[in-house]
């Protein structure tokens, strides 16, 4: 969780909801998430699975470049095979989470990139 503090995006914040969520606050994005608008414009999220460790990039799923860079350069960091859907990477091992990449990945769009993407992409 420090890690998560310490490289989560500048003006997102952790969100009280049932994983470690960073979203675009409504004081910066007014709008809120299109499913339900009086909830803050979800970004990055953590959870503790039973099996796993789940980080839910959203900037991922919606940006193929990002997802692209991500995929290329997991290997360079980690000896362990890739295990991702569309926006969630899952790590069966906490020793094996590539921390320096993930801090990467956290500051390669800030929450103003993420609202111009999700307004293009995904909210019409």
């Amino acid at each position: 969780m420090r890690f998560c503090e310490k490289y989560a995006p500048e003006n997102a914040f952790r969100s009280g909801l049932k994983m470690i969520s960073y979203v675009v606050p409504h004081s910066i994005y007014p709008a809120g998430y299109h499913c339900k608008p009086s909830d803050a414009l979800p970004f990055i999220s953590l959870a503790s699975q039973k099996n796993f460790i789940a980080l839910h990039h959203l900037g991922m799923y919606a940006m193929p470049e990002l997802l692209a860079w991500f995929v290329a350069e997991y290997p360079k960091h980690s000896k362990t095979k890739l295990d991702m859907g569309k926006g969630c990477i899952r790590f069966k091992n906490p020793e094996n989470i590539p921390y320096t990449l993930l801090a990467e990945l956290f500051q390669k769009i800030s929450p103003q990139d993420w609202i111009k993407c999700y307004e293009e992409k995904i909210r019409k």
